[in-house]
């Protein structure tokens, strides 16, 4: 049996009535690329100040990308955190959920969603204008580099099947 095949048929998933099946371990096979992931999205993090806003701004990235190994991760984080389960809860849907989010985080998270799912090929101004008012050009910069260092890793995880609590 080969490397590929013992991975595959070590790990495997049920959604939707579909078996999913852990195709590699992509970050073992690129160590590498994984070292400077992990500088990379430290480096975004770092500039950005607060932790609690991070991993908000990363679990609802994960959720739209649907990285359940991710959406896992981020979610433990927060409740480590002491985030509020309600807020956990109620992420993905931030815009109807009032007072739960203050203005700086719902401007991070709509930045979010429109960096991420890129509607119509680009980031509205209007979501850029609503992020730069509560956040100065240094944090807006580490703002976006969470996003799209976020993104690099759900779609990492996503293409190889990453289980959620398997060491990478």
């Amino acid at each position: 049996m080969t490397d590929h095949t013992q991975t595959q048929t070590q790990t495997q998933t049920r959604t939707h009535n579909h078996t999913h099946t852990h195709r590699m371990k992509f970050w073992g096979r690129q160590r590498a690329f994984y070292e400077a992931q992990l500088r990379l999205t430290t480096a975004a993090k770092k500039g950005l100040g607060d932790p609690v806003l991070s991993e908000l701004v990363v679990l609802r990235a994960s959720q739209l990308n649907r990285c359940a190994f991710c959406i896992d991760m981020h979610v433990t984080n927060l409740r480590e955190a002491g985030v509020a389960q309600q807020r956990i809860d109620l992420l993905a849907a931030w815009e109807e959920a009032g007072a739960l989010y203050s203005e700086r985080e719902r401007a991070a998270l709509a930045l979010t969603e429109a960096v991420t799912l890129l509607t119509g090929g680009f980031v509205p101004d209007a979501v850029y204008d609503r992020a730069a008012a509560h956040f100065d050009e240094r944090e807006l910069a580490h703002l976006i580099a969470v996003i799209v260092a976020i993104n690099n890793w759900n779609r990492v995880n996503v293409t190889v099947r990453q289980p959620p609590g398997v060491e990478l």
